[in-house]
């Protein structure tokens, strides 16, 4: 099922290489502002929820801009049958801020 929402990602976060055992890595993650869960009276605000995005190519994509940033996002949601996740399937940043257009 796909969806889409705004987020505000925190930070994104680039990594390509290959280990000792000469197996290759390339991904880039990214961090979104997420509420705390307050059904319990025992959270306030916001943490970050850490999700995987595509290869090396995306960070390279984003980090030019002024985060956070506020982004349209693609988001789906999958399962393997017993349990699901959610994964983002694309970013779309809206509107920079105010103060990064007037630096």
């Amino acid at each position: 099922m796909k969806f889409t929402s705004r987020i505000t990602v925190q930070g994104i976060k680039g990594s390509k290489g290959q280990l000792e055992s000469g197996q290759s890595y390339d991904s880039t993650k990214i961090y979104v502002q997420t509420a705390l869960d307050d059904s319990k009276g025992m959270g306030k605000g916001f943490a970050t929820a850490e999700y995987n995005f595509g290869t090396s190519d995306e960070y390279h994509k984003y980090k030019h801009l002024p985060f956070p940033l506020d982004c349209e996002a693609e988001l789906e949601i999958v399962t393997n049958g017993k349990t699901q996740k959610t994964q983002i399937v694309s970013l779309r940043p809206l509107e920079v801020t105010k103060q990064a257009k007037g630096a």
